[in-house]
């Protein structure tokens, strides 16, 4: 469908004169017309404005320029609407915005830079009386929306296979993979690798309508879950209410040895503001939000498995900041044990350390184990004199009972701190 986008969106750039460009309900660019180097006359346009510019080469708005637009009403809009420029906000030039519509609901915008060319397109008065390139351009945009509405139910049908297939009973996996393995083709046989972003927040009123679902070139299925089959992070709301809130994405490789393409699809879905609702930074991943990636697989018969890696690596990722915002599976170390023991409470010994007013002592001691004990580089990672780590330890030593020189002992402290840092499932 990527080339009907674009040849829809050609059409729109050559019957208004002006660069168009196609994103989705979420903002992600599907496809962009061609801005001309010179007017007419030779003489060279102004640069691009840098919305656009940014919009084209990360292929996403970020999440102030989002807020920015939708203020003026744009999910709502029936019509065409003229955005006035704003310097303070990082637009530069105005828009005329087409909202790209299919049966009353936004599928997404067509977007168009107001640079004085369309200054005398009238967008207001009865339709008859509209410029007759707008009425061209809306007919195009609803061809569009149709495109996009249809895209959507596949996806939306793709990904109640693959949440059967990953979390359904037993007896309806099968049935689960058959429907993929039929609907994917060969894409079916792999490589493939699911990534996990946690959390992710579904539609609700207005976007009720929009379950949020991806659509980005390398996914090639997709589905949100909530409750216990998306648990593993530290129980971040979504927008919904439903604790454990999460995002499956099934995502075709190149090859079974490079999950370059998975982790681009995940730092573009942490990007996303399905995934950066609560407390976010503009164009930054929110508070907690953090992606997984499980091992290559060939085929579909070991996606359950591939979702539980995904899922541990996402809560490692989440607990430990030198791995995220993104993880791999094989990259986690011990959190692949410990992402796959029940809940446990800690250890009696341990258990004074991991008291608030402790909570300097245990980074110390979670750092001198990470360091396999070597004194001097724990106490340049942690920025403090030899001898002030030597009286932490000590500390730790008193608190605990532990003897630091001991193999078992040692184990039993750096075990007990990494699982205390990971979290329960679903926490």
């Amino acid at each position: 469908m990527r080339d009907d986008y674009q040849q829809l969106v050609d059409e729109i750039t050559a019957v208004l004169r002006a660069p168009a460009t196609l994103e989705n309900r979420d903002f992600a660019l599907i496809a962009f017309g061609a801005q001309d180097s010179e007017d007419s006359d030779g003489t060279a346009e102004p640069a691009l404005d840098p919305v656009r510019t940014r919009s084209i080469l990360q292929r996403r708005s970020t999440a102030a320029v989002r807020a920015w637009f939708e203020a003026f009403g744009i999910a709502r809009a029936q019509a065409p609407l003229r955005i006035p420029p704003d310097p303070a906000a990082g637009v530069f030039m105005g828009r005329i915005c087409l909202p790209v519509r299919h049966r009353g609901v936004v599928h997404g915008y067509v977007w168009l830079l107001d640079d004085g060319h369309l200054a005398d397109l009238e967008l207001g008065g009865p339709a008859g009386a509209r410029d007759p390139r707008l009425v061209r351009a809306m007919e195009t945009a609803d061809r569009i929306g149709a495109l996009l509405a249809a895209e959507a139910r596949a996806g939306e049908e793709l990904g109640e296979l693959l949440r059967d297939a990953l979390t359904g009973p037993p007896a309806g996996r099968d049935t689960a993979r058959s429907g993929l393995r039929s609907a994917l083709r060969g894409a079916a046989d792999g490589p493939l690798a699911l990534v996990a972003v946690v959390p992710w927040t579904p539609g609700t009123g207005e976007d009720a309508d929009h379950p949020g679902l991806p659509h980005l070139p390398g996914i090639v299925a997709a589905c949100a879950l909530l409750g216990d089959a998306a648990a593993g992070m530290s129980g971040s709301p979504g927008a919904a209410g439903a604790p454990g809130a999460g995002l499956a994405a099934l995502v075709r490789l190149r090859a079974a040895s490079a999950l370059d393409p998975a982790r681009a699809t995940a730092e573009q879905l942490l990007r996303s503001p399905r995934a950066t609702a609560a407390g976010r930074g503009p164009g930054r991943p929110a508070p907690g939000a953090a992606a997984g990636i499980s091992a290559p697989r060939r085929g579909l018969e070991d996606l359950p498995a591939a979702w539980q890696e995904a899922l541990a690596a996402a809560r490692a990722a989440h607990a430990d900041t030198h791995l995220g915002p993104v993880a791999e599976w094989s990259a986690i170390g011990p959190y692949r044990l410990l992402a796959a023991l029940p809940a446990l409470p800690p250890d009696a010994a341990v258990r004074p350390l991991l008291e608030p007013a402790h909570a300097e002592l245990a980074r110390t001691a979670e750092t001198f184990l990470d360091c396999a004990g070597q004194a001097g580089r724990t106490a340049q990672r942690l920025g403090i004199h030899r001898q002030t780590l030597y009286y932490r330890l000590s500390r730790v030593r008193q608190l605990t009972g532990l003897d630091l020189d001991a193999g078992e002992d040692r184990l039993l402290l750096h075990m007990t701190l990494k699982a205390a840092r990971l979290g329960p499932p679903g926490h």
